[in-house]
């Protein structure tokens, strides 16, 4: 049975590795004319990704490639001092288990375990999919594919294509996010610096590895913004504007993000989709339930809905019809619960007035304070969401003997 995938970031590739190893034929496509090495942020792996990593045999160089930040420094815009924390004493209050990688090193470490199994394709876009399956391309030539998945982010394309155009579907939960690759002028190695104002964050971290360092701005709007997602020079006219009077270290930010190469903005926006699956095409990771960049645990997310993805096409043969309704069943929980976290996360990460603002450090200051056992009690009161992590039981989808046919 013939898979095609579309997109090689992160779902993409723990998707090919698992149908791989179920005896599916996959071809990864990708837009990119090679594996994306853009600059990228760091992300996070939780509890139930990091088992599917350990199943895949990688997890030793993910853990190789953690970010080693350690520490957070965080400036309130108008406060005396700056606040000190722990990134583990707030991580633990939502995860017994959890790394901190950059976006890109993760992509490789997982194109790497599937590239001498399955076929990828660079520089090409998917222009066109039948109802049975003949595939058009804007420059290779049409194949045919018992199975199409979009695994090609917030904007995909293959979503567009079979479900129409994306306004469609995209919730604005009231923020941006912009992330820039900058000089490592501060010298951060496991620390990260944080602004925080009203209706607006930036901050700035290095990492393990890494030669340069992460600028990174999240900022309130009370109305949607106009600019096109691919021009890079509007976003960067538009964060100017927002953090023009800001203090501390956020000018000299501003100043190196507005020469980066490597530059990255988006709208903070959550996908509702009635369903992810129609014909014998199905999304998975943010092209189907994406809770919100930086906000929702959008990476785990995508991760464990891959190896689910496969896990049913697995358990029900190949059959897309009994397998896409179990997969949106299995992972459906998962995704909403990350929808509603995402929601209280932008508001506490982008505080609206100076009471949260004052909670916002108030809270940093308390989680240094006391011990995980306290905070993850803490967290526990906030909402079933807040431990979101912890409530996935992964299924176990025994490997394939042979090969599914088509």
């Amino acid at each position: 049975m013939r898979v095609l995938i579309s997109g090689a970031s992160i779902s993409g590739p723990v998707l090919a590795y698992w149908l791989v190893r179920h005896g599916f034929t996959v071809t990864v496509v990708e837009r990119a004319p090679a594996l994306r090495k853009a600059g990228g942020h760091a992300v996070d792996l939780f509890r139930p990704a990091l088992e599917i990593v350990e199943r895949m045999g990688v997890l030793d160089r993910v853990l190789a490639a953690k970010t080693g930040t350690e520490r957070l420094t965080l400036h309130v815009e108008g406060g005396r001092r700056p606040v000190g924390v722990r990134i583990s004493s707030i991580v633990d209050a939502f995860s017994d288990r959890h790394v901190e990688i950059m976006r890109d090193d993760l992509s490789e470490i997982f194109y790497e375990a599937t590239r001498h199994d399955a076929e990828y394709v660079f520089g090409d876009s998917i222009t066109s999919i039948s109802e049975s399956g003949e595939v058009t391309f804007e420059r290779g030539r049409p194949e045919r594919y018992d199975l199409v998945i979009g695994a090609d982010g917030l904007h995909s394309n293959v979503r567009r294509l079979v479900f129409g155009p994306e306004e469609r579907y995209t919730r604005w939960i009231g923020a941006y996010l912009a992330v820039a690759s900058i000089p490592n002028y501060l010298d951060l190695d496991g620390h990260m610096e944080v602004f925080a104002g009203i209706g607006r964050m930036a901050g700035v971290y290095g990492a393990a590895r890494m030669p340069d360092a992460r600028a990174v701005f999240m900022f309130r709007t009370p109305e949607p913004l106009d600019y096109h997602h691919r021009d890079t020079e509007r976003q960067k006219e538009l964060l100017r504007e927002r953090f023009a009077d800001a203090g501390w270290e956020v000018p000299r930010l501003l100043e190196e993000a507005g020469r980066a190469s490597a530059f990255y903005f988006d709208s903070i926006t959550q996908l509702h989709l009635g369903t992810w699956s129609r014909g014998r095409v199905t999304l998975v990771g943010d092209a189907g339930y994406c809770p919100g960049p930086a906000v929702g645990g959008s990476t785990s997310l995508a991760v464990v809905g891959a190896y689910v993805l496969a896990g049913e096409l697995a358990a029900y043969g190949g059959d897309h019809a009994r397998a896409y309704p179990a997969y949106e069943a299995e992972i459906a929980p998962y995704a909403l619960q990350s929808r509603a976290f995402a929601v209280g996360a932008a508001r506490r990460l982008v505080p609206q007035g100076r009471f949260d603002l004052w909670a916002l450090a108030r809270a940093a200051r308390l989680a240094d304070l006391l011990p995980t056992a306290v905070t993850r009690a803490a967290a526990r009161l906030g909402g079933k969401s807040a431990r979101l992590h912890e409530t996935i039981a992964l299924k176990g989808y025994a490997p394939a003997a042979r090969e599914h046919s088509g």
